[in-house]
């Protein structure tokens, strides 16, 4: 049996056999929303209602460092979540603050998507191939610090707005190039304008990019209840257990979501690896520390204590390294 999906006008009253799903009202958050809603009406068989909800990100055209962090996308739909005019919210989970909100857990992280970031630039060029004084947007610090690591001759220039009008500023001449989540482009189906994609071991990306957070009312992620099935259907262990070590970076270094910090971590052959870097905002230095964890088993339980231990040791490290006095942190 399968539900169906379906978009609501304004917040409706709660209903048995229908799951309200709480979505930012942008292209992609869209897209990547109604893909969970879909996976959570073929495996549940409920009716699917998305809820769209404003946010002061949405609104504002200030560089993610002016906003406070990407917290503020986050905000608006968390309000929406404990008055009820929605039963769980889907965010991407780098946008996603490392503090709980009270009253509220991440009952589930479905499986990951590419986790890179890609280089979409004018005449198919690479990060290597594109000349100098190349004018790259991103509104990133962790992103300019890591092109200005590589290839310090580069303009580096903010930039805010959807995927869309990234790519059109590069297709209008405005930018030779812009450095976007490859999972975004995945989603809207525009991975024919990547030129070039960063591997993770040379480029790690931000805690969490590439997969989802879904998050509910404290509570509601037992039992036998709809958000509860929901919930069930769509959690990957693996991914959760990665997203989970790699936030515990954030959250150790007390830092903002747009600190410049990259962060990476896989399971493989019974090890949780993390790998996790700090760089100076100019990318004249960095620091990187790298643990791994053997969990007892592959339950969900043991990957999440596992997660938490590798987190705790990478940030040791790094704090014990100077990594406090390399880079502003800002705060979680």
């Amino acid at each position: 049996m399968s539900g169906t999906v379906s978009k609501a006008e304004g917040a409706s009253a709660r209903r048995d056999g229908v799951l309200r799903i709480g979505t930012r009202g942008s292209a992609l958050a869209v897209a990547q929303t109604t893909a969970v809603a879909e996976s959570i009406a073929r495996a549940t068989g409920l009716d699917i209602e998305l809820v769209t909800v404003t946010t002061h990100g949405d609104t504002s055209r200030e560089s993610l460092s002016e906003l406070g962090g990407t917290g503020v996308f986050a905000t608006a739909l968390r309000e929406a979540l404990l008055a009820d005019e929605c039963d769980l919210l889907v965010h991407s989970l780098k946008d996603l603050p490392t503090a709980q909100a009270p009253g509220l857990v991440i009952g589930a992280v479905p499986k990951r998507a590419d986790a890179r970031d890609a280089l979409c630039a004018r005449d198919g060029l690479t990060l290597e191939t594109l000349p100098e004084g190349a004018t790259v947007g991103t509104g990133s610090p962790r992103r300019v610090a890591q092109l200005k690591s590589v290839r310090p001759d580069l303009e580096v220039v903010d930039i805010r707005g959807n995927v869309d009008t990234r790519l059109g500023r590069v297709a209008e001449g405005d930018l030779d190039a812009v450095v976007l989540a490859a999972a975004g482009l995945g989603r809207l189906g525009r991975l024919d304008a990547v030129t070039d994609f960063f591997a993770l071991s040379q480029v790690p990306t931000a805690p969490g990019q590439g997969a989802l957070a879904l998050e509910v009312r404290a509570g509601e992620e037992t039992g036998r209840g709809d958000v509860a099935r929901a919930l069930k259907a769509v959690d990957h262990a693996t991914t959760h257990a990665c997203a989970t070590a790699e936030r515990a970076v954030l959250a150790g270094l007390e830092a903002g979501c747009a600190a410049p910090i990259g962060a990476s971590a896989l399971v493989d052959d019974g090890l949780l690896f993390l790998t996790a870097t700090v760089y100076r905002p100019d990318g004249s230095e960095r620091l990187t520390a790298s643990h791994a964890a053997t969990p007892d088993s592959f339950g969900a339980a043991d990957l999440d204590e596992a997660a938490r231990d590798v987190g705790a040791r990478v940030v040791a490290e790094l704090l014990g390294a100077g990594a406090a006095d390399l880079a502003p942190l800002g705060s979680a």
